[in-house]
């Protein structure tokens, strides 16, 4: 059955979202911004404040609609973020929404890139949120989230590791010396992410849960 408007997630139909405090517009249909991702994200923040560089570089990667590298921008002092998304069309909507919440003249570099393949530096601080449901559990998916979110921004494929495991192969090539990642992943993939972890070389990080006692989040240190 083909849905219909009345199936459409809130946010769409309101054309926007709110993502700690700001205003985040959704008219290109990126994925909407989750509490989950919100929760960490604060976790982000709070450690990018406590830096005691003049200057800090960060690198929103999967960026979506932005709100991670938006929020890191709009509560934290001397940071600059960049901008990383496969698609064309989150590339207009990091733009719209860098604009819309006034942070024109602040650093922020926007990068059509598939993870890491126009990349050119290396950051004190990555934020990413991959793709990461496994295929054999999109029947676990919301049908509203299927019929009307990107699933470029879901389907991790099989194993929903695919976008992970390459995230994690090629980060070090660029994060500072002593740099941190944050990263999402789903509660149930925590043995497979420290496969990956300690294939990978990660020996410094740490396994977070979120709001709801669930583990969404690690932070690796380089």
């Amino acid at each position: 059955m083909k849905p219909s408007h009345s199936d459409m997630p809130v946010p769409y139909k309101k054309g926007f979202s709110k993502f700690l405090g700001l205003k985040i517009d959704l008219s290109q249909r990126p994925l909407i911004p989750r509490t989950e991702t919100a929760f960490w994200t604060k976790a982000a923040i709070k450690e990018i404040r406590k830096e005691t560089k003049e200057k800090i570089s960060c690198l929103d990667l999967f960026a979506g609609s932005g709100c991670i590298g938006l929020a890191v921008l709009a509560k934290t002092e001397k940071v600059s973020c960049d901008f990383g998304d496969v698609s064309p069309e989150n590339i207009k909507q990091i733009k719209v929404n860098i604009g819309l919440n006034g942070l024109k003249k602040r650093e922020a570099k926007i990068i059509l890139t598939d993870v890491f393949s126009n990349v050119k530096k290396k950051y004190d601080y990555i934020l990413a949120n991959p793709p990461y449901i496994a295929g054999v559990r999109f029947h676990l998916v919301q049908p509203s989230s299927l019929a009307f979110e990107p699933r470029i921004a879901l389907d991790g494929k099989k194993d929903g590791m695919f976008y992970i495991d390459k995230f994690l192969k090629d980060a070090k090539n660029f994060l500072k010396p002593g740099g941190k990642i944050f990263m999402e992943f789903d509660f149930y993939q925590k043995k497979e992410l420290e496969k990956s972890l300690k294939k990978y070389g990660w020996k410094d990080y740490k396994i977070y849960k979120d709001q709801f006692g669930k583990e969404r989040f690690v932070k690796i240190t380089s």
